[in-house]
């Protein structure tokens, strides 16, 4: 609330809000998911996504409208194997980015998702580190490559853009083709 009263104060409005945070604490069978993990998991990538969006809407519905970007996950639509929880949350981002675009757009507010495949980021060191994973992966996509971060921008500045202004309740696929 502090953030969004200081953003109000400063700059009188609010236009963009991306939530790009995630916890993946566990990595293994669903079965064997503790409660911690669980509830880490569920607080940032279903809560935060949440009760951000829940306050950056508020802000811009005083200001007629403006742009939330969820990041969600390939693993949203195809669970990622040994990633149970991680993968139920990023269906749930996919849903809740359906709900806040359904609910918000009478206000001005878009809404909509980018769902990444395979890319090379600190959070999924641990597929890169693993040599017999990372073959695998590179199998499984037709481009034959992850992505690198850089290639997330030119979506999610799409969606942000007046480009966009007929867009809602999407949820975009970067995938190098993995889902097809």
């Amino acid at each position: 609330e502090s953030c969004f009263a200081h953003i109000e104060s400063k700059h009188g409005k609010l236009d963009i809000l991306v939530n790009n945070a995630a916890a993946n604490p566990y990595f293994g069978h669903i079965l064997d998911t503790d409660l911690a993990a669980y509830d880490k998991t569920v607080d940032v990538n279903i809560r935060g996504y949440f009760f951000m969006s829940v306050a950056a809407g508020k802000l811009m519905k005083k200001n007629g409208g403006g742009a939330i970007v969820n990041t969600a996950s390939v693993n949203g639509l195809q669970p990622g194997m040994m990633q149970g929880i991680y993968s139920i949350t990023k269906a749930a981002v996919i849903n809740m980015t359906k709900a806040f675009a359904k609910e918000c757009a009478p206000l001005g507010i878009r809404c909509n998702a980018i769902l990444p495949g395979l890319t090379k980021t600190k959070f999924a060191g641990a597929l890169f580190a693993n040599e017999k994973m990372h073959k695998a992966a590179m199998q499984m996509i037709p481009m034959h490559r992850h992505a690198e971060p850089e290639e997330m921008a030119g979506t999610v500045l799409y969606l942000v853009s007046d480009a966009s202004s007929y867009t809602n309740g999407e949820c975009i696929v970067v995938d190098g083709g993995l889902t097809i």
